[in-house]
């Protein structure tokens, strides 16, 4: 039966499907070969833009299709099995380490019509609970099997003596002699001339002075919020999807073109996801906070200008190219989530303010980030180094991001690590710190004597890192943050 005569007859059962793809991060940062990384990336973009759409939407109504989330309409049982039966299987293949959680509604036409929100609703609860199920991974295998020596998988491939699982394989073989890795940064960075030497597939090509990198992870405020209120029609829902997604992509264009760059020279930016709200990139550690500032000011004009605005916040990890890159992102993620907390706090119409949170990993253990806070920065118990986070647009008790770069050039200065009375204000800084992880009193005296000693911007930005804004009772203090961004910027070991 064609979809014409089923809407004819609105008591013909018409079933809506939706499908979620679960494990993405895991399976892109499963290695911490950044070649691995970008073939994971690619297949992630080919599973969430078409491979749902090239198989399928011919059978159906697609009504949202990005970041993962499908929501499809079938006009027949036998075409809603089908996606059912198929859709987990072509994708679990493509990219062993996903997987898929779906989930059913049976209606009519007309209930789609009157009352499309609760149909979603019923959709969403089932997919809810879809997504506790374990499902059983493809690539299990017995005991005494060879595995690889990266992830512990069984290995499918030798090459060079290295035992390849068949996720790895999968990913090295979309990296390798392959145009596809360069779909997502054609994307991301609105080039269609890109070539694909001048991306990164290899960690070292995305460092400079030193081997700082970083991962950043940016997600949109509120659109759980919006959708209640705006996710009632089937049309309307279908062109917020699209729309989104075209809002997100031009912001990343527009923060590209905005950046300094040659293209004749390798790109410092990697691209890792790219759709809905969601923005995942790794680029060269100096360059991170300008980049993240631009895209969630662009993010904001884009869906402003399309008819919803929304905000982002968004969560940086700063790690050494050797440090874990699934401990990176699971470290941006949180950031990410904390900003979102802080930012939810300061809503306006709504809407919580845009916002960034950052950390520079010091320590080779893997921890949360509470823990991270407790040990490493808190030096003394109603005193903290956790300042963050850093607004686009002035707020309240609260420093801006720019307010933070401005602090950390005059540390830099123009000529990056030849500013030696930015490098002597820094050590003025670390040695406070110092004191203050030992005694609160010699710390004071220490910044006492500092403020005698040293005139102008240094004086201006060595009593802003050192002066506190209380948060629920805690001081809390730039300088660690000022330092960390100061030095990625000027450190050289290379």
């Amino acid at each position: 039966m064609s979809p014409v005569e089923s809407k004819s007859r609105p008591t013909t059962p018409i079933y809506l499907y939706g499908a979620a793809v679960q494990g993405i991060q895991g399976f892109i940062f499963q290695t911490n070969e950044l070649k691995d990384i970008v073939g994971a990336s690619e297949l992630v973009e080919e599973i969430c833009t078409q491979m749902f759409e090239n198989e399928f939407k011919q059978d159906g109504e697609l009504i949202v299709s990005a970041a993962g989330n499908i929501k499809c309409l079938f006009y027949s049982e036998e075409q809603c099995q089908k996606a059912v039966l198929l859709f987990p299987k072509t994708v679990m293949e493509a990219a062993p380490g996903i997987t898929i959680s779906q989930a059913v509604v049976k209606t009519t036409q007309e209930e789609i019509d009157q009352n499309f929100q609760s149909v979603v609703d019923e959709l969403e609860k089932n997919l809810h609970a879809q997504r506790s199920r374990a499902c059983k991974s493809i690539t299990t295998g017995l005991m005494g099997i060879e595995r690889s020596r990266r992830t512990g998988l069984p290995a499918v491939k030798v090459e060079k003596d290295d035992f390849l699982d068949l996720s790895t394989f999968k990913k090295k073989k979309r990296s390798e002699g392959s145009t596809a890795t360069l779909a997502l940064a054609k994307k991301s960075f609105g080039n269609n001339q890109l070539r694909k030497e001048q991306l990164a597939l290899d960690i070292e090509k995305l460092t400079d002075r030193n081997d700082w990198i970083a991962i950043i992870h940016a997600d949109g405020n509120g659109l759980g919020a919006y959708l209640a209120n705006k996710g009632g029609n089937k049309k309307e829902l279908s062109e917020f999807s699209r729309k989104l997604s075209d809002a997100t992509i031009a912001a990343s264009q527009k923060t590209f073109n905005e950046l300094p760059h040659d293209l004749d020279k390798v790109i410092p930016i990697r691209p890792v996801v790219l759709g809905g709200d969601d923005m995942t990139v790794i680029c060269r550690a100096d360059i991170a906070i300008v980049y993240t500032k631009s895209f969630l000011s662009h993010f904001e004009e884009e869906t402003r200008l399309r008819g919803f605005p929304l905000t982002a916040c968004a969560g940086i990890a700063f790690i050494k190219s050797s440090y874990p890159f699934h401990y990176g992102y699971d470290l941006a993620e949180m950031l990410c989530s904390r900003a979102k907390k802080d930012a939810k706090s300061r809503k306006v119409n709504g809407l919580a303010p845009s916002c960034l949170m950052f950390h520079k990993v010091q320590s080779s253990f893997v921890e949360s980030f509470d823990e991270i806070a407790l040990k490493e920065l808190t030096p003394q118990q109603g005193h903290s180094f956790e300042f963050g986070p850093y607004y686009i647009n002035t707020q309240d008790n609260r420093w801006t991001i720019d307010d933070l770069l401005k602090h950390s050039f005059v540390l830099t200065g123009k000529n990056k690590g030849e500013n030696k009375d930015g490098n002597a204000t820094k050590s003025d800084i670390r040695n406070w710190m110092s004191l203050m992880y030992e005694d609160i009193e010699k710390a004071k005296q220490r910044k006492n004597r500092v403020l005698q000693l040293v005139n102008g911007d240094f004086r201006t930005t060595f009593e802003n890192a050192t002066t506190p804004i209380v948060r629920d009772g805690i001081k809390c203090y730039p300088a660690y943050d000022i330092l960390s961004i100061s030095t990625i910027v000027s450190l050289q070991t290379k």
